[in-house]
């Protein structure tokens, strides 16, 4: 008797990936949709015109499988014009740009309708897949008014969080706020009633009271809870975390038991180290991080610590100065990527103590250019990295065997700090909890902790540790092949 012939591999997923208009969505998400082009499915990633043009041109060999598409934002009083993104407007401006992305509806709708009909794209795009029905459409927290369209096409759906799996658990659904309210920032310091063992899933009050805020209708007249609990419908069939269990254990299975539906990781999805003829994200012409990458060729081995606070924390002008003083006290070597607070309008020298460049020349320099993370974590130079713990910049620390200096300031990263913290591989500022204050010998002492004293040596020793289980290629492999596996499953 002749043998059974195997089955016919899957065919390609067309997917369409939409994320939320901020840089620290919009590159893993790009991140996740290189990685499915790669594997031969059709990729249609959707942005603004001028978020596409900062993201940087797709790879020539990657092109015949993914497209950026761009979507007009409309114009909001109140909104600056040309800002599509939270990195160019100040933080009391997000409600608006909430507003202005509920706008994208319209031209969303049409676009999903011209690739149902199957006319999307010239005669290579077809043969790539494009101008075949989307099988999926792959968004954010923010886009509620997706479902309606996503019902009518008869598309499945998968919300990609960006955040940890430990943010997913501590929101929880819409039922368990209902039976367990949290109604003063008490509620929201407490570990959620749902969360049914031991966990660092709790707030201190100053994040307790951001944190809050986000169950509240903002400047978009709905809460950024809400937007995510409409997700709790059939057409979303998966919800796919920038995770995995080993760097978040127990908490799949919770979350795959409270939102009754697959909790997938996708792994950690940390971009390559770029080389030297790559520009990378935002598409800078100028190159200038080659004189930041010559610096760090001339420091001694794990000598450097990298100071960088991401581009949407909330950090003011007494913020810059006790971190530079700081710095200062501490006196160690460091290349610090210093952006500007949204709302300050000086020149960048202007941002620092007077004199304070001059009199750390010899150890320290400060880079108010783009800077390549990814490259210089895994320089032999740097030794830590002072973050502010947003969940790319801290599993790319992971990947690359950093020990953490953590100044967590909203959203999921005092989470993230205190799981960090947990697991022996970083150390916070101290601070004032109940306001966030934090002063210049805080900063100095948790440096010194990290990259002088002896605990150091432990702490970096448990940092190359967490690389060996996090950074192994075959293990993040294997959590994007499952996730296309259950993308073929439940389409």
């Amino acid at each position: 008797m002749a043998a059974t012939p195997p089955p016919p591999p899957p065919s390609p997923l067309h997917i369409v990936v939409f994320p939320w208009l901020a840089f620290g969505h919009m590159i893993p998400f790009l991140e996740l949709s290189k990685r499915l082009a790669r594997r031969g499915h059709a990729i249609t990633f959707v942005s603004t015109p001028r978020n596409a043009g900062r993201l940087g041109a797709i790879p020539p060999a990657m092109s015949a499988h993914l497209r950026v598409v761009s979507l007009d934002l409309p114009a909001v009083d109140g909104l600056p014009e040309g800002a599509e993104s939270t990195a160019d407007i100040p933080p009391e401006k997000v409600g608006l740009l909430k507003k202005a992305f509920d706008g994208l509806a319209v031209p969303f709708a049409s676009l999903i309708a011209e690739a149902c009909g199957g006319a999307a794209g010239d005669g290579e795009e077809a043969a790539a897949g494009f101008s075949r029905k989307p099988d999926w459409i792959i968004l954010d927290f923010a886009q509620n008014w997706i479902w309606p369209i996503a019902e009518e096409y008869e598309i499945a759906c998968a919300i990609f969080s960006i955040f940890p799996a430990a943010l997913g658990a501590f929101v929880g659904t819409k039922q368990e706020n209902l039976a367990h309210p949290r109604t003063t920032t008490e509620d929201y310091m407490a570990q959620p009633a749902w969360i049914p063992f031991p966990s660092t899933v709790t707030y201190r009050r100053h994040e307790a009271e951001w944190i809050a805020a986000s169950f509240r209708p903002n400047a978009s007249g709905v809460s950024d809870a809400d937007r995510f609990w409409d997700s709790e419908r059939p057409s979303c069939r998966l919800i796919i975390y920038r995770s995995c269990p080993e760097a978040e254990p127990r908490l799949f299975p919770l979350l795959t038991k409270l939102y009754t539906k697959p909790a997938i990781p996708s792994g950690l999805l940390v971009p390559p180290a770029l080389d030297d003829n790559d520009i990378g994200v935002y598409n800078r012409s100028d190159r200038s991080f080659v004189a930041v990458m010559q610096w760090l060729d001339k420091q001694p081995n794990k000598s450097v610590i990298y100071v960088s606070l991401g581009t949407e924390a909330p950090i003011t002008a007494d913020h810059m100065h006790e971190l530079a003083f700081g710095l200062e006290l501490a006196g160690v070597r460091f290349l610090w990527a210093l952006r500007r607070p949204s709302g300050i309008n000086c020149h960048d020298d202007m941002l620092l103590p007077s004199g304070f460049k001059t009199r750390v020349a010899a150890r320290g320099l400060v880079c108010t250019e783009w800077v390549p993370q990814v490259r210089v974590l895994a320089h032999g130079a740097v030794g830590a990295f002072l973050t502010h713990c947003g969940w790319g910049s801290t599993v790319e620390s992971f990947h690359y065997g950093q020990p953490l200096v953590m100044l967590p300031f909203i959203a999921d990263q005092g989470l993230i700090a205190q799981a960090v913290a947990a697991t022996g591989v970083g150390v916070e500022v101290a601070r004032n909890y109940d306001d966030g204050s934090f002063y210049r010998n805080n900063v100095a002492a948790a440096i010194q902790r990290v990259m002088v004293e002896e605990e150091g040596k432990e702490l970096a020793h448990k940092a190359i540790e967490l690389c060996g289980i996090l950074g192994d290629r075959v293990r993040q492999e294997m959590y994007l092949y499952e996730l296309i596996g259950y993308l073929q499953c439940y389409k």
